[in-house]
């Protein structure tokens, strides 16, 4: 089955000369939950923008559902619901009447069953006859995303949208994120609350500067980038590590009165009562020990971190 939404070789500069977007290339398949991380400034409103028909790509081409978005613009956009960053609505119209409005701006016959459907999933229905700038600001975002769901999309674009809201709203919207994808909807969502994204999302997908820098399945980027420490709270503070332990990659913290052993989260564990066993020998005892693996928001920090690097790098270079 082809992709429901394919990306090729898109650039975006600006007139300025800035390069928003550097060769994008991204496939994703109906029914998927994919995140696009990436931090301020690094492109992930400018890709959406694009493919929802707001910005004009300099360069490459978007499909959506198999139509083009420039020359099948019509039948492209139909497909695409999008929650922006902004709050944007009609602050004098009512909750139905704005939500209604945006079913009937694709085409679609009136069907109040389903607005009232979107309304109750959104904790909207008894909100529906008030006017829009009466609301606050959680409600009003409940209101963006009840428009961007008018139409029926077939994907739908989630620029950050959860950020700055109530827990309930949050708790909500992943609630129905589910239930769209069990229904075949696709999710495109970018976001700052990583672990939204280490729950939700089937693949990652981070974008620098301009570049998207890795896509991967997400289970399979937590097996391979991830790591586990172990920390060892000694009984006595230790100055150095011991010759005895040198076979270990251990390091000393919180000046000297911890052991750290990293090793890979998908790694074999059996040198951990080895190195339990030679701490006995050597007399080190210890009082406590606990684990900890790595989280999407730790493997994302070292991946971008590692591309400035990088960068910097073949500045100082050229």
């Amino acid at each position: 089955m082809p992709p429901v939404l394919s990306i090729k070789n898109l650039t975006k500069t600006y007139a300025s000369g800035l390069c928003a977007l550097k060769n994008i290339n991204l496939a994703i398949d109906k029914g998927e939950i994919f995140a696009l991380l990436g931090p301020n400034g690094a492109g992930k409103t400018t890709l959406i923008s694009i493919v929802c028909g707001i910005v004009t790509a300099s360069e490459g081409q978007v499909l959506a559902g198999g139509h083009d978005i420039v020359s099948g613009y019509r039948a492209a956009r139909s497909m695409i619901g999008l929650v922006p960053q902004e709050l944007a609505t009609d602050t004098f119209e009512t909750v139905w009447a704005t939500v209604t409005l945006s079913r009937g701006l694709f085409g679609r016959r009136r069907d109040p069953g389903y607005v009232e459907k979107v309304l109750r999933d959104l904790s909207l229905w008894d909100k529906r006859n008030d006017r829009i700038m009466t609301l606050s600001g959680g409600m009003k975002r409940r209101v963006m995303i009840a428009k961007a769901l008018a139409h029926e999309p077939e994907i739908l674009f989630l620029d950050e949208p959860t950020a700055g809201v109530d827990v309930e709203l949050r708790r909500d919207m992943w609630t129905m994120v589910r239930g769209l994808r069990e229904r075949g909807v696709t999710i495109i969502l970018t976001t700052h609350y990583i672990e939204e994204a280490e729950e939700m999302a089937d693949r990652i997908g981070v974008i620098s500067k301009g570049e998207l820098i890795l896509v991967e399945d997400k289970a399979t980027l937590m097996k391979k980038l991830g790591k586990k420490q172990l920390t060892l709270q000694l009984l006595e503070p230790m100055g150095a590590i011991p010759a005895g332990l040198s076979r270990w990659p251990l390091a000393l913290r919180s000046e000297g009165h911890e052991l750290e052993y990293s090793f890979d989260a998908g790694g074999d564990r059996g040198d951990i009562p080895a190195l339990l066993r030679t701490m006995g020998e050597l007399g080190i005892g210890y009082k406590d020990l606990n684990t900890r693996q790595s989280s999407l928001e730790d493997i994302f920090v070292s991946l971008v971190s590692e591309r400035a690097g990088h960068a910097g790098g073949a500045e100082a270079r050229s």
